[in-house]
């Protein structure tokens, strides 16, 4: 029996223990869940979603990601923002509600999980969309991001519109290409903008069509000549979406990945054989 890779978006998971607001719109919220266990108090987990910024798509889909990391010990938040298909959606506000979102979640954790939060900024972890979001937050607000996670993102937004994904999806997020609005691009395009000081590791499924590889390799180099603390492993065998299944055969690179940056780890030195990073020579 074959798996159906897009069975992680609607399979069944724990609800949330609590819901709060960053901000006064209906889709600035976040939900939380408390670490399991009893073992040292770890840094939170901000997850932002992805499915290219679209209001077909919510936080929803990732709760067996965010609840297997919790019954891992981490305490995580799963942002949501306003997304294009909704009033608002699109350029700005899609990209400030992300950056406020994460600029709230210390104080917000601090009051709503006292004591199972380490203090601190969140680790970012992104996926598609999401990763993108993640990549800009740390390159616009260092200061609120101790380190990201980029599962298949959007690494290179230009390149994205070329390509026309997902039917123009990075046209209807900045409302066209990068001739059009050059300081939208400018901002958001992850490329554009590298997190200088942020620790940054990259997933890529080799098997990803819905964001391929290519963009991430693309990002990567540049983040690298510009000295970015960047790490981009890609998994040959892996697909769009079983970077964020925690039963797939690329879930224990993702808790790996996740480790090194709670131990401030290069993930290729530790030991684990985590794929290939081609342009890493």
């Amino acid at each position: 029996m074959s798996h159906d890779p897009r069975a992680v978006l609607s399979r069944p998971a724990p609800p949330p223990d609590l819901t709060v607001a960053y901000g006064d719109q209906p889709e600035q919220l976040v939900d939380l869940r408390r670490p399991a266990g009893g073992g040292p108090v770890r840094p939170l987990v901000a997850v932002v979603h992805g499915g290219f910024w679209r209001a077909g798509y919510d936080r929803t889909h990732t709760g067996p990601l965010a609840a297997a990391l919790a019954e891992e010990g981490w305490p995580v938040a799963q942002l949501e923002y306003r997304r294009t298909g909704q009033p608002d959606g699109g350029w700005p506000n899609t990209l400030t509600d992300v950056r406020a979102g994460v600029a709230a979640l210390p104080g917000l954790v601090a009051q709503a999980l006292p004591g199972l939060v380490a203090p601190g900024p969140p680790l970012l972890l992104g996926h598609s969309a999401g990763g993108q979001l993640a990549l800009h937050v740390a390159a616009h607000a260092p200061q609120d991001v101790a380190g990201v996670l980029a599962l298949a993102p959007v690494a290179d937004l230009a390149e994205a519109y070329r390509l026309g994904l997902d039917s123009g999806a990075v046209a209807a997020l900045l409302g066209g290409g990068p001739a059009e609005h050059p300081q939208r691009y400018a901002v958001a395009d992850p490329r554009r903008s590298v997190p200088r000081r942020t620790r940054t590791v990259i997933l890529h499924g080799g098997g990803d069509r819905q964001v391929p590889a290519a963009l991430s390799r693309s990002y990567a180099a540049t983040a690298r000549a510009a000295g970015a603390p960047v790490t981009l492993i890609e998994l040959p065998e892996c697909e769009h979406f079983g970077l964020i299944d925690p039963l797939s055969a690329a879930w224990p690179q993702v808790r790996a990945a996740l480790q090194s940056l709670l131990e401030d780890q290069d993930p290729l030195t530790q030991g684990r054989p985590p794929g290939r990073t081609p342009e890493g020579r």
